[in-house]
């Protein structure tokens, strides 16, 4: 299945249309609703180092209707010579994603 690209005015998105499908099947979460996460100014941001053999991966932590959490990278669009943020992964965030986010905005507000 070919990849999905997604623009905002600020950000252009790519993702697998396969694994969109899979996520919103078991985490309930696609990956369009999880691009929004990034309009979250507040958002928490964090290289996840434990799996970023192959590449970089970022974990983000950020609200749009709950707290989710989205796992991406920055990918080189060869064609438009910019970086797109490609999405991995997306689902609610757990417990303590949610105190760390709710932490982080009492400390910004």
């Amino acid at each position: 299945m070919p990849d999905k690209y997604y623009q905002t005015n600020d950000y252009s998105f790519v993702w697998d249309e396969d694994k969109d499908r899979a996520n919103l099947s078991k985490h309930g979460i696609d990956f369009k609703t999880a691009a929004l996460v990034f309009n979250d100014d507040l958002r928490i941001e964090y290289l996840d180092e434990e799996h970023s053999d192959d590449e970089e991966r970022y974990n983000t932590i950020g609200l749009v209707h709950d707290v989710l959490f989205v796992v991406y990278c920055d990918r080189e669009n060869t064609f438009t010579q910019k970086t797109d943020i490609r999405i991995i992964s997306a689902r609610l965030a757990n417990k303590y994603e949610i105190a760390a986010y709710n932490d982080n905005i009492s400390g910004r507000l």
